[in-house]
């Protein structure tokens, strides 16, 4: 007789425990129900993915402005202004990648007839050399500050997902070892710590999925910009390269 009364009270007991125990499952709820490993998984990736936000922002700004103003420059450049008059018009205006390419060009190109008043061939070759290799430099160095931060776009592509697995196998963990100290496995009493474990899967993803994507657009805008940039430097190259054969 006593072993039909205990399972009616062991289940009036589990009962009572899951209605006793109210549990806020809103993102905020969660988070604060999470243990401190568990937070500092749920703060790494907010944190992380404020930070992406801010870099695709800043990066949507910086490469509209620096088409259209290459648009602009390459306008002016193909307009038949002289080479001499355009240097000395755009050289004290805002820096930008491709004027950077021209300014380099430009100077290069200055010393060198500087240099080779005599018309010397090989001293024309070798100032041909000079411009482009001083174009080369330019565009480099330009690009590696176009391309700030695209690490970090890719590192939180690639880890954040991971880093919220990490989050919700500690928090798996975490509310097993609550159930077994419960001795209770109802719905009710499981439920809120497997959400408060993907809690932290849903916020890895949040944070990974546009890095990723905002990775593949800017490195495939960055890659165009430098070939834009690379064949204005072979036709401005071309054109100075005449100058110098013909000895103006």
């Amino acid at each position: 007789m006593t072993g039909v009364v205990d399972i009616p009270e062991r289940a009036v007991d589990g009962a009572a425990l899951a209605g006793s125990v109210s549990h806020d499952l809103s993102p905020f709820g969660l988070f604060l129900n999470a243990d401190m490993i568990g937070k500092l998984v749920i703060l790494m990736l907010v944190i992380a993915s404020v930070w992406c936000w801010a870099i695709i922002f800043e990066k949507l700004r910086t490469l509209k402005s620096t088409k259209r103003r290459a648009d602009k420059f390459e306008e002016a450049f193909w307009s038949g202004e002289p080479l001499d008059k355009l240097y000395d018009r755009v050289k004290q205006s805002r820096p930008d990648p491709i004027l950077k390419t021209f300014l380099s060009g430009m100077e290069e190109w200055r010393l060198g007839m500087a240099d080779n008043k005599s018309g010397s061939e090989s001293l024309g070759t070798n100032v041909q050399q000079r411009i482009e290799r001083s174009m080369s430099v330019a565009i480099g160095r330009e690009m590696e500050k176009l391309e700030r931060n695209m690490t970090f776009l890719a590192n939180v592509g690639s880890a954040a997902p991971f880093i919220g697995l990490f989050g919700t196998v500690w928090g798996i963990m975490r509310s097993f070892t609550a159930i077994a100290g419960a001795k209770n496995a109802s719905l009710a009493v499981v439920a809120p710590g497997i959400a408060e474990a993907l809690f932290a899967t849903a916020i890895g993803l949040v944070a990974a999925i546009p890095a990723v994507i905002a990775y593949n657009k800017f490195s495939s805008d960055l890659n165009r910009y430098n070939d834009r940039l690379e064949n204005f430097a072979t036709e401005f190259s071309a054109i100075l390269g005449r100058h110098l054969s013909k000895g103006k």
